[in-house]
């Protein structure tokens, strides 16, 4: 279930990709799918572990070209281990809402991207997050998570002083709404409670099945209720950074 849209981020085969906060890989895969190079990145030793495996899985199983280059590493992302420009595209999903320091994080991304190249951040958007806040203490007053909730003009304003530019944005997993909200009203931890059993199977059932009914509802409903808002934003070619 990828939240960003690979024709928006405007992926080639070939070019390299930084998947920044992988989490558990599904963007990363997906764009080694495609052909290009990628380094999956997380301060999660369980994640980073998880993604290597389900790479080495893939190119086994040939769903990933001899060609295509792929790595794992384990860092910080205020301070990432590369080079100026070293990226053609940079994904980072779910993840600016749970650093302290999200400038700081996004001036890290605007010096690995080239000038040209596009990033795509995805953050919980600001209405479904502030009922799920308002409904659960314990869904975001936890050891790494979120700490803040972002409105679009607020996430573009910092992404403009990292330096980029602000271009398409659209939201994403609407049918993932209600399942919060009901987890939030229930307990968060509540995951034996029959209603979100219920929803679970649900979207369990709609990753799987792909009906086109679902795949219409979600669409339908992204502007009103999506759950995520995806920000797509270019590093102009003439910036120059200084160290």
């Amino acid at each position: 279930m990828l939240t960003v849209r690979m024709d928006l981020l405007g992926l080639q085969p070939g070019e390299w990709v930084l998947d920044l906060g992988c989490g558990f890989g599904r963007h990363a895969f997906e764009v080694a799918r495609r052909g290009a190079h990628v380094v999956a990145l997380d301060a999660s030793e369980e994640e980073v572990r998880s993604t290597r495996v389900m790479f080495d899985a893939m190119r086994e199983a040939g769903e990933i070209a001899s060609t295509t280059i792929t790595g794992v590493v384990r860092a910080d992302a205020a301070a990432l281990p590369f080079r100026d420009g070293h990226f053609d595209r940079v994904v980072c999903s779910e993840m600016m809402e749970h650093v302290s320091d999200d400038a700081r994080v996004l001036r890290e991304i605007a010096r690995v991207t080239r000038g040209g190249g596009r990033v795509a951040l995805t953050v919980p958007r600001y209405v479904p997050e502030r009922v799920n806040w308002a409904l659960s203490r314990e869904y975001h007053e936890v050891e790494g998570g979120h700490v803040r909730i972002y409105r679009r003009s607020v996430l573009e304003e910092r992404v403009m002083g990292a330096g980029l530019v602000p271009r398409e944005h659209h939201h994403a997993h609407a049918l993932h709404t209600p399942y919060w909200w009901l987890k939030c009203l229930v307990g968060v931890s509540r995951d034996d409670h029959r209603l979100v059993r219920a929803y679970h199977r649900f979207l369990v059932w709609d990753l799987m099945s792909r009906p086109r009914s679902t795949a219409l509802l979600d669409t339908v409903l992204n502007p009103v209720c999506g759950k995520s808002l995806v920000l797509y934003a270019d590093k102009p070619l003439e910036t120059t950074w200084h160290p």
